[in-house]
């Protein structure tokens, strides 16, 4: 199958960026090095094109009502301008995406889906309404998308672009009219600092790339130190921390499963995990000495494998060796001591808190 380009792409290769396969698009990596464009994002601003990202909208009388069935969040009666973070599951508890879900209107919903996922999610999505008075469509081929990240990102997102998100408080999006054309502008963030996606066409997002590298304001960004900022807050990737084997319960992710609303695709297999209490668990380990867990690592107590990491990083914002790992339940206690082997040596660590490193969001 062909690589798929975004819209960006040619203006990612006269910067120089490192371009690699992701998620079935060349995508930047990095541009500069991660550490540099990991700190920008941390002290002052980065933007990221994520236009490989998935869209669907669902719209209709029974829209809020379908939302509900297959997102494990709860959906109902939000206000307009309400974004919702969750999981697509399936009968028996397994992921098959987690997912933002954006109320748009009183009867229209904004998904956005995982890039790998586009084509699993849509059929998911496409079979699951069937019965309801609703229509989906999958708009990825429309959207393009930036992220604009860090500290300064409100005062660049105004300043530069143009775009009022001053009244934008976490979690929330709106429509903005400008340029003649409709946007969606939100305010969530996958780095643990404050920041915006702008959501447009293909011409609209280019304009606005070109705006943001004139200014010099903020730094272009890669999906190398993507990862390194959302791991370092403890956000999961799906595929790593989420997956079909995998379940929201098992991810520590069970605060976004509404178990008290009437139903939702999984809810009694997550319930009863729950419950019963999951077999794995996804945790954080600190390494005692300085050395990178990647993924796939073993996980060892003992003696005896026990798990394996998920993702692992010498930690930039913190310069501390951590992993998250998915690891036999008996040993995801807080202050258990576990080795990641690495290679043919095992270095010993801790359980810790998966959060390596604290949010910078704006809630209020």
């Amino acid at each position: 199958m062909e690589t798929k380009k975004t819209c960006l792409y040619d203006k990612h290769v006269a910067l120089g960026a490192m371009m690699q396969p992701f998620a079935g698009f060349n995508m930047p990596i990095q541009y500069s090095t991660i550490i540099e464009e990991h700190n920008a994002v941390r002290q002052h601003c980065g933007v990221f094109d994520v236009s490989h990202m998935g869209e669907v909208t669902v719209k209709g009388k029974e829209a809020e009502r379908y939302v509900n069935h297959i997102f494990t969040n709860d959906v109902t009666n939000a206000p307009v301008g309400q974004v919702f973070y969750g999981m697509m599951c399936r009968e028996n508890g397994g992921t098959v995406d987690d997912l933002l879900v954006y109320k748009m209107g009183e009867q229209e919903f904004f998904l956005v889906i995982n890039a790998a996922n586009i084509d699993k999610d849509w059929a998911w999505i496409e079979k699951n309404a069937e019965g309801f008075d609703v229509e989906v469509n999958n708009c990825s081929d429309y959207y393009a998308q930036l992220a604009v990240q860090g500290p300064e990102a409100e005062t660049i997102t105004e300043e530069v672009l143009g775009l009022q998100c001053k009244d934008l408080v976490f979690y929330t999006a709106k429509k903005v009219e400008i340029d003649g054309e409709t946007i969606i502008l939100s305010r969530t963030g996958y780095t643990g600092e404050d920041g915006f996606e702008i959501y447009g066409s293909s011409n609209f997002i280019m304009r606005a790339w070109d705006k943001l590298m004139e200014s010099k304001r903020c730094l272009p960004c890669g999906l190398g130190c993507r990862d390194t900022l959302r791991f370092e807050v403890g956000l999961p990737l799906y595929g790593d921390e989420l997956s079909d084997d995998i379940t929201p319960v098992m991810a520590g992710l069970s605060m976004f499963c509404k178990f008290d609303k009437p139903e939702f695709i999984g809810k009694e297999a997550l319930q009863q995990q729950k419950t019963d209490g999951p077999k794995q668990r996804v945790i954080g380990i600190e390494l005692a000495d300085r050395a990178i867990p990647r993924n796939g690592y073993a996980v060892m107590f003992e003696g005896e494998k026990v798990g394996e990491v998920t993702t692992g990083y010498n930690s930039i914002s913190t310069g501390k060796s951590v992993c998250m790992a998915l690891v036999d339940a008996a040993h995801a206690k807080l202050g258990t001591e576990l080795g990641v082997q690495i290679r043919k040596k095992i270095f010993s660590g801790t359980v810790v808190k998966k959060k390596f490193y604290d949010k910078h969001y704006k809630k209020s």
